[in-house]
């Protein structure tokens, strides 16, 4: 993902936007996500991954994840990661949330809280067809 010199995600150092244009919303608090463990999906020149969708997980992307190698579901305490379930959100790697797509297991989407540095590897398109309706 092109990132701008400030490590804001090619943002110019505002504040972070989401997919639709306006503000980033939080993702979760509980458990507390984001590449800054802060509860929002920002990223920065050093997210290689550009965790940047704000994921609500399901089981079959939990099983799917898993099977890719990237077992979300188990706790790792030893980390403060508490494994994730079911209604759980997440601030996913854009470039994993595509696969899984590609895959027919992609997570629902909360778009006001999905930074649109996303943008650099999905379409908002697809984004909005696995948009969750929930609210925080």
């Amino acid at each position: 993902m092109p990132l701008d010199a400030t490590g804001g995600g090619g943002n110019g150092g505002r504040s972070a936007r989401n997919v639709l244009g306006g503000p980033l919303a939080a993702c979760s608090y509980g458990p507390v996500t984001g590449f800054f463990r802060d509860g929002t999906c920002r990223t920065c020149a050093e997210d290689h991954g550009s965790h940047t969708v704000c994921a609500v997980m399901t089981a079959g992307f939990l099983a799917y994840s898993r099977a890719a190698g990237n077992d979300l579901s188990t706790p790792l305490p030893q980390f403060g990661f508490p494994g994730l379930k079911p209604g759980d959100r997440w601030c996913l790697c854009a470039p994993r949330w595509q696969q899984a797509l590609e895959a027919g297991h992609a997570p629902g989407v909360v778009l006001q809280a999905t930074e649109h540095g996303a943008l650099a590897w999905c379409r908002l398109e697809d984004l909005r067809t696995q948009a969750a309706d929930e609210e925080m």
